[in-house]
């Protein structure tokens, strides 16, 4: 086979990846900001997932016949990325995950519904029917979420009772806050068509929320009653939990790394992080004591914002200083525009700081960094800056709008997510932002050390959930003595971490590789090494496993010392 066809069949098994996936799923396709899969909505009957499970291993045994020698840097990457793809699927099936995740974090029906499917642009006739025909379609997706964790709780695939009670919740403040508030109705204010309107909200108010309703009674009558205890919280407690977390560990880091060498990595970094909240204390509050310095940064009302206009202020000036100094630190420049919004109250209630999506490949809408603003006087200044870095720019964003001018890659390459590698460049420029000189203040600086304590703290908690046997409290109790977040930020990233298994380990993982190949490419190339240039190659491939990061910066280096 010659190496032309080679790339040829790898980019054509990318194509049908691609095509499969966005079937598969719409609301990722459209978060994704790829076209064509808008009116859809998730298929998850049991018939569904079984032939989805024949596909995806059928590319998988076409990937895993290809011989290595015969393939291109570039098509070992695709290649890469794609067995990496296939099996995150296959193992989101294997898991069970529809028949028992329904935290209310990023995970579940009731979140997806509530939060992906509003945030859609009704600028032209082709997007407003196809939102008025994914709404049409939602119904039949509530029925079959409420019949999969039917089929869950008979196999013994239940979540724990704080994560269906918080579901609930969710339910009854979007029921009982009325079809005036209700968020899947939001973007008709961009319609000017009053009949149209109309047929929306017939559609919101005579198969949505009655199916919502109806979910929830399943959730009450029938699920929480078999709910394990927040005591059982972990993946261990469901049948062969203990594999299904092996795996998840290595889907979510694209390592070998092991849930113990993770939980041991993460207690020593939350330790070592001790001391850089007593010298930062120092100069900021005039103490050492790290308690002390916490308690400051966690009760001192004048560290708390006055209003939501303030927080969007906050983090508009802090992307704007990013944009300006991108051209000393990056030799690509992003195109699309980035904004930044507030999300809506029936998911801020219980939902993450903050989260990025990336624009739409035709143009028209640009990123966009949604952010909870909720309690603004709950929310700490200190933390802004730093949300605002990861998540825009030079974090996601610019991440992500660059992968998608990478014409010369396939859109299976430009228009994909690989955790470890998109979290630990979002978390990596926290302290490049630093570098930068981008944040405003001291305060704002403990943003970043904050963080970092975060994201080591779920090396721990993750594993301690998952594979140690750890309680929710155990994990709260943990979270609250190795970080400066406030409490009712570490019960929702506690209750995320129990949701999504392993998910959190890709962060600091991810991080801690772009910061060891940057190390070791600086000492190899000494005068030689270029930031800008080592930048745009991590930059330049989109979103990989880090084995194949790897690969890409070694050429790089190679190419510089030549």
């Amino acid at each position: 086979m010659s190496a032309s066809r080679v790339a040829a069949t790898v980019d054509e098994l990318g194509a049908s990846y691609l095509e499969e996936f966005c079937s598969a799923f719409p609301f990722r396709a459209t978060t994704l900001g790829l076209p064509g899969h808008d009116a859809e909505v998730p298929d998850i009957s049991e018939a569904t997932r079984s032939g989805l499970t024949q596909r995806m291993s059928h590319f998988r045994d076409q990937l895993d016949a290809f011989a290595l020698e015969e393939l291109s840097a570039t098509d070992r990457a695709s290649r890469s990325l794609l067995q990496h793809n296939v099996t995150t699927i296959l193992n989101g099936i294997a898991s069970r995950d529809d028949d028992w995740q329904i935290g209310n974090l990023l995970a579940g029906p009731v979140y997806a519904i509530l939060s992906a499917v509003p945030k859609v642009t009704l600028d032209s006739e082709q997007r407003t029917d196809d939102y008025e025909m994914r709404l049409s379609r939602l119904g039949t997706y509530i029925v079959q979420s409420a019949q999969a964790l039917r089929s869950g709780l008979r196999d013994g695939f239940v979540s724990n009772k704080r994560a269906i009670e918080s579901s609930l919740s969710m339910l009854d403040n979007y029921l009982n806050a009325g079809p005036s508030k209700d968020p899947l109705l939001q973007p008709l204010a961009q319609l000017l068509d009053s009949r149209r309107r109309g047929r929306f909200e017939e559609i919101v108010d005579n198969s949505i929320r009655p199916a919502m309703a109806r979910l929830r009674a399943t959730l009450a009558e029938e699920v929480l009653p078999a709910a394990r205890s927040d005591d059982h919280c972990g993946l261990m407690y469901l049948p062969e939990g203990d594999e299904i977390y092996t795996r998840l560990v290595r889907q979510h880091t694209t390592t070998d790394r092991t849930a113990e060498d993770l939980h041991a990595t993460g207690l020593a970094m939350v330790q070592e992080l001790r001391a850089e909240f007593s010298e930062l204390g120092s100069c900021v509050f005039g103490t050492q004591n790290v308690d002390e310095v916490k308690q400051r940064l966690r009760d001192d009302p004048a560290l708390r914002f006055s209003s939501r206009e303030a927080m969007l202020s906050q983090a508009s000036a802090a992307v704007h200083r990013a944009e300006e100094a991108i051209p000393d630190w990056f030799g690509q420049r992003h195109q699309a525009p980035c904004e930044i919004k507030s999300m809506n109250d029936a998911e801020a209630g219980s939902s993450v700081l903050g989260y990025y999506h990336p624009p739409a490949e035709t143009g028209s809408r640009p990123g966009r960094f949604w952010m909870n603003t909720s309690q603004p006087q709950k929310s700490p200044r200190h933390e802004i800056e730093t949300l605002t870095f990861h998540e825009s720019v030079p974090g996601h964003h610019m991440q992500f709008a660059l992968a998608q001018g990478l014409i010369g890659l396939p859109a299976y390459r430009r228009f994909t997510y690989v955790t470890a590698y998109s979290e630990g460049w979002g978390l990596y420029t926290e302290c490049l932002a630093d570098e930068m000189g981008l944040y405003s203040e001291g305060l704002a600086r403990f943003g970043m050390v904050s963080f970092d304590a975060w994201r080591a703290a779920r090396l721990v908690v993750d594993t301690g959930i998952h594979a140690l046997g750890w309680s929710r409290c155990q994990a709260i109790d943990y979270m609250w003595n190795a970080t400066a977040l406030t409490m009712d930020n570490i019960v929702n990233e506690v209750d995320r971490y129990i949701s999504m298994p392993g998910q959190a380990l890709a962060y600091m993982t991810g991080r801690l590789e772009i910061v060891r190949l940057r190390e070791e490419a600086q000492a190899m190339l000494g005068a030689r090494f270029d930031i800008k240039g080592f930048h745009d190659a991590v930059l330049g491939t989109g979103s990989i496993p880090l084995s194949e990061l790897a690969e890409v910066v070694w050429r790089w280096a190679d190419s510089r010392a030549a």
